[in-house]
């Protein structure tokens, strides 16, 4: 975080389970407990980010395609991708 970001202040309500792997994650790196989330929603938005790239690309594949077995296989993926499995 930059010294000119702002910041908002949130208050959010952990379970105890990923409260307590907060916790040793940040004490393992030497963070706050802060500076950890921080770090931990950066990357979960990242991530979040990369999946829907690939989602977009996927389904752009999918529709490009004109080969039935390719049709079938990216159909697949697309499906597992939404629906998960």
């Amino acid at each position: 975080m930059s010294v000119e970001q702002k910041v908002v202040r949130q208050s959010v309500s952990l379970p105890v389970k990923v409260a307590i792997q907060v916790r040793a994650m940040a004490k393992t790196r030497r963070l706050s407990i802060t500076r950890m989330l921080v770090e931990l929603i950066e990357n979960g938005i990242e991530t979040e980010k990369r999946k829907q790239q690939d989602f977009f690309e996927l389904a752009e594949r999918f529709r490009e395609a004109k080969d039935p077995d390719s049709v079938k296989r990216l159909g697949d993926e697309l499906g597992r991708m939404v629906f998960g499995g």
